[in-house]
């Protein structure tokens, strides 16, 4: 049997012709394809406006400045996401705050932050970045109108939950990243996501000056619109109108992006499929803890996307290299920001968040991606269940 890592990119021959018929193209960069892509994504999440840019971290940056994050921000954040959801405050001198985790979830749990909020001067926080942790969408509901009482904005996290959605408290199915609770949401098309384009990232939001100032800073503050020139002699004529950044996608990727869109949606419900058959394989065992969607929303578990499928076990590290030796490639999902020497630096310390760092000893991110046959995780729930028995 091959090699099963924990995640794998699906690049089909369709995929592949479309990447080649934009190679033939006149345009490998800042061409067509780019809008194209922008469109055909906010109509996938339901959001107003979407622009493209290199990859999540840009995104994430993009969004700090564009929400007004300076030296005076402090920001909260989970400790259990990726170190980008917090070093994009940093990039523009702002402050992170930790809150600790749901412990059934592995979401930032609302309460602590309402604890955080309340241990601080009414205006001492700007706003809040909440994770849709391994595809779990975060209840944006909540959390809005809490950042209302506060008044704070909401930069939702949502590279791992593309597809996703919650049932808000009036019924309403509410997709991670369509902007009717956050300010503004982004995601990632890094090759294990969800939609892959190699390296690349999105912005959504509902705000149209958020999207007009995206666009600016996307391509180094520059335009050529001649509704917002200052003057216009001529049509070679372009303005720097603000510091901005080279995060443009070119043409290549967004059209690989296209393609991949066009299989979303049944490459959701096949994640769903092998989330049930772990759920089945694991749900009696008294030595393995999953992350429980039932926990967070009753009404649903649909709305789950799956980007990790994540167990808990009392020795991950002796399961870890059990499931190696037999080509099994689980991964971690994550070391707590705040114990990185980086955060640590800055004043966190271990033993700050407890229920995060917990988690972090325990959790396992088991092989989930659409092209995994039911052979090859049958594989992977027999050497943990060999390795649970030993044990």
């Amino acid at each position: 049997m091959r090699p099963i890592p924990y995640g794998r990119q699906n690049i089909t021959e369709a995929d592949i012709q479309a990447v080649v018929e934009t190679l033939q193209s006149d345009f490998l960069t800042q061409g067509p394809k780019v809008e194209e892509f922008e469109q055909k994504f906010a109509q996938y999440i339901g959001s107003k406006y979407a622009v493209a840019v290199t990859n999540g971290t840009a995104a994430l940056h993009l969004c700090a400045l564009v929400l007004g994050v300076n030296e005076q921000s402090n920001v909260i954040t989970t400790p259990i996401t990726f170190a980008a959801s917090a070093n994009c405050v940093r990039y523009c001198g702002g402050t992170i705050w930790f809150a600790d985790i749901d412990p059934a979830t592995g979401l930032l749990d609302i309460d602590k932050v309402k604890a955080l909020l309340e241990s601080k001067p009414k205006n001492f926080f700007s706003g809040i970045i909440p994770v849709d942790f391994a595809g779990m969408p975060v209840n944006l509901e909540a959390f809005r109108a809490l950042a209302n009482a506060y008044n704070l904005w909401l930069l939702e996290d949502a590279c791992h939950a593309p597809g996703g959605y919650f049932v808000d408290s009036k019924g309403v199915k509410q997709n991670c990243g369509n902007g009717d609770f956050a300010d503004l949401a982004i995601f990632s098309f890094h090759p294990v996501k969800h939609i892959a384009t190699g390296e690349g990232g999105m912005i959504t939001t509902n705000n149209q000056d958020f999207y007009k100032k995206l666009l600016l800073l996307r391509t180094h503050g520059i335009t050529k619109n001649p509704e917002l020139l200052h003057q216009n002699p001529g049509g070679w004529y372009y303005e720097m109108q603000d510091l901005g950044y080279n995060y443009r996608i070119p043409d290549i990727l967004t059209s690989l992006g296209i393609s991949q869109l066009s299989n979303a949606a049944a490459d959701l419900v096949q994640r769903h499929h092998i989330a049930q058959r772990y759920d089945q394989a694991f749900k009696n065992l008294k030595n393995v803890t999953i992350l429980n969607p039932e926990a967070y929303q009753e009404k649903n578990t649909d709305g789950h996307a799956y980007h990790l499928y994540i167990i808990q076990v009392p020795d991950r590290k002796g399961l870890y290299d059990y499931l190696r030796q037999h080509q099994i490639f689980t991964q971690v999902h994550y070391i707590p920001v705040h114990t990185m020497p980086y955060y640590q630096g800055l004043g966190w310390q271990t033993g700050d968040f407890p229920l995060a760092e917990k988690y972090y000893e325990h959790c396992l991110s088991l092989p989930m991606y659409p092209t995994l046959t039911a052979q090859e995780q049958q594989h992977v729930i027999d050497k943990i269940l060999e390795f649970i028995d030993r044990t």
